[in-house]
């Protein structure tokens, strides 16, 4: 089971380890909601989360059905709304280096992207748009 530990020195920012890897990461408020803006916000780990969820599926299927994602890239953009302030829309652009994937292989990396656990846990409230390119 997945251990973290969570330290707040101050100044509206964490530093989250893995424990089983000792593996830091820090998180900062954001400069629209009172803080430095200098690393990644919660908010923006959610977004992350998933997009990086997407991915590391998308990837275990495909190896199990013999070919590869490598060199695959992701931009991701959240959007926030205000009252209450929460992600209303995570923005998901995924692009494969290469285009050679059959029609079945595509609606495979789809899918399993749509149901990745991060996509399956997330509210409804939180608007989850993909795009996928095949170059």
């Amino acid at each position: 089971m997945p251990h973290f530990k969570i330290h707040y020195p101050g100044e509206l920012r964490t530093e989250v380890i893995h424990v089983p890897s000792l593996t830091k990461i820090y998180t900062d408020a954001p400069t629209d909601n009172m803080g430095k803006g200098e690393s990644f916000s919660p908010t923006d780990l959610l977004a992350v989360a998933l997009a990086t969820c997407m991915i590391t599926t998308m990837s275990i299927k495909a190896r199990l059905k013999g070919f590869d994602i490598e060199g695959t890239i992701a931009d991701v953009k959240k959007i926030m709304t205000s009252s209450p302030r929460r992600v209303a829309e995570v923005v998901i652009e995924i692009d494969f280096p290469f285009s050679n994937f059959t029609a079945e292989q595509k609606e495979l990396l789809e899918e399993t992207a749509h149901t990745c656990p991060v996509a399956l846990s997330l509210n409804e409230a939180v608007k989850q748009t993909m795009i996928f390119n095949y170059h």
